[in-house]
């Protein structure tokens, strides 16, 4: 990975980022918003979005993949996934329940396995617009985080299902196990979120980071947790980890961001009790509304029952 850092010559002045960036660097637009969308550029120190203004004389921090690989090209090596599921598979989609320890794409840094390569390992074709390396993607779940995700397979629902996501029509429901009992017990979080400013792999509440709103309510109390149905209106990357640990009850496991690690290791887990529960969409093909559903897997059952039996 390569960083570069420029300043915004006054020529861009008022230019979206993505064209701007894309002038300045000679790559895509298209490579430039996928670049922005995982948080590969900086402007002022902040994570910018692909629509953002430029203002001259601003500063630009980008995190360039490695040179010798065009980064518009698509390479994806096909690889079993270890208990990635098909829960549905049509012309237009294929819906997947991600198992542990699997990223949705392939990106800087990540060596381990990733839903693209175990799709291609399926023999599933998907769709071919998108960024380098994460084509067909419309969503993304951290590697920690399992449950039910969808894939575009065609153009057009690749097109249908990225403004869905984007004008939030899409209903994305979570399982959280949070430590503590939040009050009140059923409620919205609406706190904005931006890059943590001292550690690049977090994120944190920030009064001038991106609009996020988290609405959850308490389904069991346990003494020392709660497990919670979450629901998303926006999704910002790592939102309910973030806006939870600002509430100072952090999803349990989750030790980056403030769980108690006595506790994870008693519960034998390693990541989050965090699980994407239940995916509700309108059908790209026909317009119908369809819902896939995905319960928790082994390591978040077990501790769920520890939580009860101790109850």
């Amino acid at each position: 990975m390569t960083l570069r850092s420029l300043p915004v010559p006054d020529g861009l002045e008022g230019m979206r980022l993505d064209a701007g960036l894309a002038r300045m660097l000679g790559l895509s637009r298209t490579v430039v918003a996928a670049l922005a969308e995982d948080g590969a550029v900086r402007l002022d120190g902040s994570a910018a979005m692909k629509s953002d203004r430029l203002t001259a004389g601003s500063w630009l921090e980008v995190e360039l993949p490695d040179p010798e690989r065009d980064p518009s090209e698509r390479v994806v090596t096909a690889q079993a996934v270890e208990g990635l599921e098909v829960l549905h598979e049509d012309d237009e989609i294929v819906v997947v329940d991600k198992p542990v320890g699997v990223a949705v794409h392939p990106s800087p840094g990540w060596g381990g396995p990733t839903v693209v390569a175990g799709l291609a390992a399926l023999g599933i074709s998907i769709a071919t617009s998108g960024a380098a390396e994460r084509q067909g993607i419309v969503h993304r779940l951290d590697a920690g985080t399992t449950g039910v995700m969808v894939v575009a397979k065609s153009e057009r629902a690749y097109s249908v299902l990225k403004n869905a996501f984007r004008e939030r029509t899409v209903s994305k429901t979570y399982l959280a196990v949070v430590q503590g009992h939040p009050d009140p017990s059923d409620g919205t979080i609406d706190a904005p979120i931006d890059r943590h400013p001292k550690h690049d792999w977090r994120f944190a509440v920030m009064t001038d980071g991106k609009p996020s709103v988290t609405h959850y309510r308490t389904l069991e109390a346990f003494p020392a947790a709660s497990l919670l149905e979450v629901e998303l209106e926006t999704g910002r990357t790592h939102q309910i980890r973030v806006h939870f640990s600002a509430l100072r009850h952090p999803c349990v496991g989750d030790t980056g961001y403030g769980a108690d690690p006595t506790l994870s290791k008693r519960l034998g887990l390693t990541r989050q009790w965090l699980h994407a529960h239940r995916l509700g969409f309108h059908h790209p093909a026909d317009g119908r509304w369809v819902e896939y559903t995905s319960e928790p897997p082994a390591d978040l059952a077990h501790a769920l029952d520890v939580f009860r039996a101790a109850a």
